[in-house]
C-alpha cells in the first residue's frame, strides 16, 4: 500500500530535504521517526527537494508498506512526539499505487519573505535586508519573468535535468503594513536554486543596480554565470503543493 504524508518543517537546522552524508536532512529525520514508530524500515520520497535552510509550510511525501496502517490520532501524536520540534506531520492518508508525491503534483507555490527590521524571536525565518527597494520596478521585472518558459539562466549549473522549461502561473511582490515584503511564485515545476536566484536579481533591480533590460537579457542568455548571486535560503518557503482531486480523495 502507498501512503501520502502531509508535513511542514523549519529548515534552519537541516542540510535540506534529501538524505546526505555531510549533515542531517529532513528526509532522514522523517524516515527514522517512521521506522521507529512502525517497527520496519520506511523510505520516503517528497514532492521536491528543498535546499539547506529552506522551510516548508506544506510538503508532501509518500512511502510504501506491505502492512496497512491504523490511521489514528494516536499514530500522528506519537510520530510528532518522536520528531523534533521543527518538523510536524499533519496527516497520513492512503492513495492509489500510481499516485506519486513528485510526479503527480501539478504545481508548487513558493514565497520569499524579506523584513527590514531584525526580529530576535524568529532568527533564520526571513531575510533581514535593510536597503530600500522599489517594489514597482520589482513587479515590472515579474512581468518580464512571466514571458519566459526556459529558465536555464536561473538554475544551478550542476542541475541534472532533461530540460529547463517551467510554466509559471504567477510571480509578484506584495508589501505588508509591518514592512515585510513577500515574493510569490507558482509553477508546474521549479529548477534547482531557481527561486533564490530570481530573488537575488530582484533585489538588485529593486535597488536600481540591475536594469529591466539587463534582466531580460539575462533570461534570454540561458547562462547561469550571468545571473548573479542567489538570495539566502532562510527567507524561502514552500507553501503549497497541488495535486489532482483524485489523489487527495482520502485526505482528512
Amino acid at each position: 500500500m502507498r501512503y501520502f504524508i502531509e508535513l511542514s518543517y523549519r529548515g534552519t537546522a537541516y542540510r535540506g530535504w534529501q538524505t546526505q552524508a555531510n549533515g542531517v536532512s529532513i528526509q532522514s529525520t522523517l524516515e527514522q521517526a517512521l521506522s521507529k514508530r512502525l517497527g520496519w524500515p520506511v523510505y520516503v520520497l517528497a514532492s521536491g527537494r528543498t535546499d539547506a535552510g529552506v522551510h516548508a509550510e506544506q510538503q508532501f511525501a509518500h512511502f510504501d508498506t506491505d502492512q496497512p496502517l491504523a490511521l489514528t490520532d494516536d499514530l500522528l501524536y506519537s510520530l510528532n512526539c518522536i520528531l523534533p520540534d521543527d518538523i510536524a506531520i499533519h496527516t497520513i492518508f492512503p492513495v492509489e499505487a500510481s499516485a506519486h508525491a513528485r510526479f503527480s503534483a501539478v504545481s508548487r507555490y513558493y514565497q520569499y519573505h524579506i523584513t527590514r527590521d531584525k526580529n530576535v524571536f524568529q532568527p533564520g525565518l526571513t531575510l533581514h535586508f535593510r536597503p530600500s527597494l522599489d517594489l514597482d520596478r520589482m513587479n515590472e521585472a515579474c512581468q518580464i519573468l512571466l514571458r519566459y518558459t526556459d529558465f536555464k539562466s536561473v538554475s544551478k549549473a550542476r542541475a541534472n535535468v532533461a530540460h529547463f522549461r517551467c510554466e509559471l502561473a504567477f510571480a509578484y511582490w506584495t508589501a505588508q503594513p509591518d514592512g515585510r515584503l513577500t515574493f510569490h511564485i507558482k509553477a508546474n515545476r521549479f529548477l534547482w536554486g531557481m527561486v533564490r536566484t530570481i530573488v537575488g536579481m530582484m533585489l538588485e533591480i529593486g535597488q536600481d543596480r540591475l536594469s529591466l533590460d539587463a534582466f531580460d537579457q539575462i533570461l534570454q542568455a540561458r547562462d547561469r554565470t550571468v545571473a548573479g548571486r542567489a538570495a539566502p535560503a532562510n527567507g524561502l518557503y514552500l507553501v503549497e503543493v497541488a495535486y489532482p482531486a483524485e489523489v487527495l480523495v482520502n485526505r482528512v
